[in-house]
């Protein structure tokens, strides 16, 4: 096999290089201040001017995971280990759930659709148009009368409506690109609308379930309002914990609160690193021929 050879960058293309990686530093700096705050002490964190040289210590994340922060009045009991498994276990159901429904709904309104389907649709995703703060106080009541407040059921179940909309038509449109003819041929040979789905459809669409799950995962892990309103003591989220840091007669506790986010960022990290090969053809489907 001929080698290929690799044609040199031209001018044009080392501007378009260099003018990404100063766009992806932009981006990427909140994130480094808050990884480097994470390892900095309570004077550092405040100089001024910042400092960009300095000791690095682990206390923040020492005391992350320890029962209290600080002394006397002033302590306060972090509770990151529990809210981290919360976060952790309400996000993955919740995901789970709505991608679980959400793909079988898709399919259906690929492959069945009904007489007025783009309304059905239209109506599903407006849903998702209303900002959370609008219908906190009717989805408050419910709860309250439900008796699902503070409770892993009632913000799992919350969570999975609000991302079934977006679940639906992310999926839809990655069943619409499939060709139909494989389908049509597999029915011929005396396969189940069943097996179908599962043999034929569900394996081309694997690289639109991660990136729905990605975008799911970050819409549920940073959601703050509902966690913080809807969840009791035991059942709150690491957005929730991070708002227990500010305050006091000490200020912000801005070591603390990075080492909380830096821990914060690894899951969504991880998830992204694991699927990223499906990720990008996951957001490029249907734009890039085969």
């Amino acid at each position: 096999m001929a080698r290929r050879e690799r044609r040199p960058i031209g001018e044009a293309g080392w501007g378009w290089t260099c003018l990404t990686t100063v766009i992806s530093l932009i981006y990427f700096f909140p994130v480094l201040w808050i990884i480097l705050t994470a390892f900095k002490t309570h004077n550092d964190a405040l100089a001024i001017p910042p400092k960009w040289f300095f000791t690095p210590t682990l206390d923040n994340f020492y005391q992350v995971f320890s029962r209290a922060y600080g002394l006397g009045a002033e302590a306060v009991d972090t509770g990151f280990d529990l809210f981290f498994f919360n976060s952790i276990f309400i996000a993955g159901s919740s995901v789970l759930i709505a991608v679980i429904i959400g793909t079988l709904a898709a399919y259906g309104f690929s492959r069945f659709p009904l007489k007025g389907n783009d309304t059905y649709l239209f109506i599903i995703l407006t849903t998702r148009m209303l900002p959370p703060i609008i219908v906190i106080i009717p989805i408050f009541l419910m709860f309250r009368v439900t008796g699902l407040s503070g409770t892993y059921l009632g913000i799992i179940l919350l969570y999975t409506a609000f991302n079934l909309p977006f679940t639906i038509w992310m999926m839809k449109s990655f069943f619409d690109e499939l060709s139909p003819e494989v389908e049509d041929a597999a029915r011929m040979d005396g396969s189940s609308e069943t097996r179908v789905f599962f043999k034929i459809c569900l394996p081309q669409v694997g690289a639109g379930i991660a990136a729905t799950i990605v975008f799911g995962l970050i819409l549920t892990w940073n959601e703050f309002l509902f966690a913080l309103l809807l969840t009791g003591v035991e059942t709150r989220t690491v957005p929730v914990a991070m708002a227990q840091t500010i305050g006091g007669d000490i200020g912000v506790r801005w070591g603390l609160l990075a080492a909380i986010e830096t821990l914060f960022l690894i899951p969504v990290i991880l998830v992204v690193f694991f699927l990223q090969n499906h990720l990008l053809r996951g957001v490029t489907f249907g734009t890039i021929k085969r």
